[in-house]
């Protein structure tokens, strides 16, 4: 008679999808080549204002909205059949940290507008709202996601306009910083990639996804996408390293306030009206601010409701000094 001893049974690994680590690892590169073109025009050797309107925008929302579709992909992956508890917390602790380090160094570097809630901080949050939604119908989760992406199109309020509740992404003013992913829009991309994650589950999606595998080509993206965290703390401080040191060798020409501002006023402006028309209007809102000597009210990011509600004011007079303007009205025949 023999006496078998009882093993304890070995608990599931979800497996790794490498065709999951690719996709993140061209987002991060997509996301560094941002950067590095943010770094430029910081530096000034691109025009004011280009990362922050057109393209270059879509560009960057395009890369947050697929990072966060991508961590709720991973949050289901890794949670769906049970939440892991410990490696959930020693994740969301390494996030965390690295959160509030980004926010300490740059309230070093860049206190007017330091990163007080970023991609990481959604993150950070993100994970821990989502667990709510690993249970539930990727169908409902779906419906919460157009709501939260929808929010702050109808739900904009000035009782969120104190710094404390900036972080909800529903106040009526947009504050500074240089990496602003707040929970209103952006949970809502979490919550397509739980949602997608869970659907693809159930269809047999994720088991031939799992069977991919991606020649020599990916291993750099593989390599990229399974060490996150660790390239997203890196890359921007060497790429800002980088162009600083280049440009302490070949400085781009110095320019004034403004011309820094009647280039970003004209980059802004062209959204919606042709260049004749932002040429003239954006000269008559530089000579007005600098005749009530509220030039460097704006320049230094002055968010008070007051002074937005007066920049409005300025915006519409200026906007009908230029629409009556015979040289306007010629560009617009």
């Amino acid at each position: 008679m023999s006496i078998q001893t009882p093993i304890a049974p070995v608990p599931d690994q979800p497996k790794r999808i490498v065709a999951i680590d690719v996709l993140r690892g061209v987002a991060l590169i997509a996301m560094a080549s941002y950067h590095f073109t943010w770094d430029l025009e910081n530096f000034h050797y691109t025009d004011p204002g280009l990362t922050a309107f057109g393209w270059w925008k879509i560009y960057a929302r395009c890369i947050a909205s697929t990072f966060l579709f991508l961590v709720g992909v991973s949050l289901f992956l890794a949670h769906g059949k049970r939440i892991r508890w410990n490696g959930f917390w020693k994740r969301f602790a390494m996030v965390a940290v690295a959160a509030a380090a980004i926010s300490g160094v740059t309230y070093f570097i860049t206190p007017g507008s330091f990163i007080f809630f970023g991609i990481l901080h959604e993150i950070a949050l993100a994970s821990l709202l989502g667990l709510l939604f690993l249970r539930l119908p990727a169908l409902l989760t779906l419906v919460v996601a157009a709501v939260v992406i929808a929010a702050p199109l109808y739900l904009r309020s000035e009782a969120f306009d104190h710094p404390a509740l900036w972080w909800v992404g529903l106040s009526a003013i947009n504050p500074r910083s240089n990496d602003y992913v707040p929970l209103f829009p952006w949970f809502g991309a979490v919550l397509v990639g739980i949602a997608a994650a869970k659907l693809a589950s159930t269809t047999g999606v994720l088991a031939r996804l799992a069977t991919l595998t991606p020649g020599s080509w990916a291993k750099p993206f593989t390599f990229i996408g399974r060490h996150s965290l660790a390239f997203y703390l890196i890359h921007q401080p060497l790429l800002f390293g980088c162009v600083w040191l280049f440009s302490q060798i070949l400085p781009a020409p110095v320019e004034t306030r403004e011309v820094v501002f009647l280039k970003e006023c004209q980059v802004s402006c062209e959204q919606q009206r042709d260049t004749a028309f932002c040429a003239s209007y954006c000269v008559c809102m530089l000579d007005t601010l600098q005749g009530e000597a509220a030039f460097d009210r704006l320049y230094n990011g002055d968010q008070t409701p007051e002074f937005k509600a007066h920049l409005s004011e300025l915006a519409g007079i200026c906007t009908a000094k230029t629409d009556e303007s015979p040289m306007t009205q010629g560009g617009q025949k």
